[in-house]
């Protein structure tokens, strides 16, 4: 199976980029945090972290995901930033 993935180029502005269906649920348990996702929703936070490991991005660039943007009701709010 291949899978391919257009990641856009940095231009000053982060941009999301969601596969359609995607569903992604954080919870914290057990001193643990937990992402869960489906198929979409694992390709989607793909397109997420290569977004941000571009060497245009600087450090401290994130994306904030919460269950109002992004996760799936009653999730813990994410912050990936890169370092």
């Amino acid at each position: 199976m291949e899978i391919k993935i257009n990641i856009p180029d940095y231009n000053g502005v982060l941009q999301s980029n969601w596969e359609d269906g995607f569903e992604i649920k954080t919870i914290f348990s057990n001193e643990e945090i937990v992402i869960s996702a489906n198929k979409a929703g694992l390709i989607s936070l793909a397109k997420q972290l290569l977004t941000l490991a571009q060497d245009t991005v600087p450090t401290g660039c994130h994306f904030h995901f919460d269950e109002f943007n992004s996760l799936e009701e009653n999730s813990k709010e994410l912050i990936i930033q890169k370092l």
